[in-house]
């Protein structure tokens, strides 16, 4: 059974840091891509970050230069490090993954930025 477990959410200040965690299992041959989404209240889920079996990256223009994703694939984990943090992060975050056409997701996490 595939399983995407998360971790690392919590409360933090404006201009804060966390890093998310994501460890997948399941899937003898990895997970090609890698991502992480989130959804504020009222909103649509949408793509933070995605990372690749090569190393291939992609933010959200709202998110650059402020998050780095980063992936052990070895493991297959993966940590999105979010760097001055905004109330506009505030959201759950959902890991993601794809095996072989198959999507995945995880629980999700809560992140909220707040003074």
């Amino acid at each position: 059974q595939v399983q995407l477990v998360e971790s690392g959410g919590g409360l933090v200040q404006p201009g804060g840091s966390l890093r998310l965690f994501c460890a997948g299992s399941g899937r003898s041959f990895g997970f090609n891509v890698m991502a992480w989404y989130r959804q504020a209240p009222g909103k649509q889920r949408e793509l933070v970050a995605t990372s690749t079996t090569g190393s291939t990256t992609k933010y959200a223009d709202s998110v650059k230069d402020r998050f780095t994703i980063s992936r052990d694939n070895a493991n297959n984990i993966v940590y999105p490090q979010m760097n001055n943090l905004k109330p506009g992060d505030t959201a759950v975050y959902y890991c993601y993954a794809i095996s072989r056409l198959q999507t995945y997701w995880g629980q999700g996490t809560q992140v909220t930025v707040s003074s």
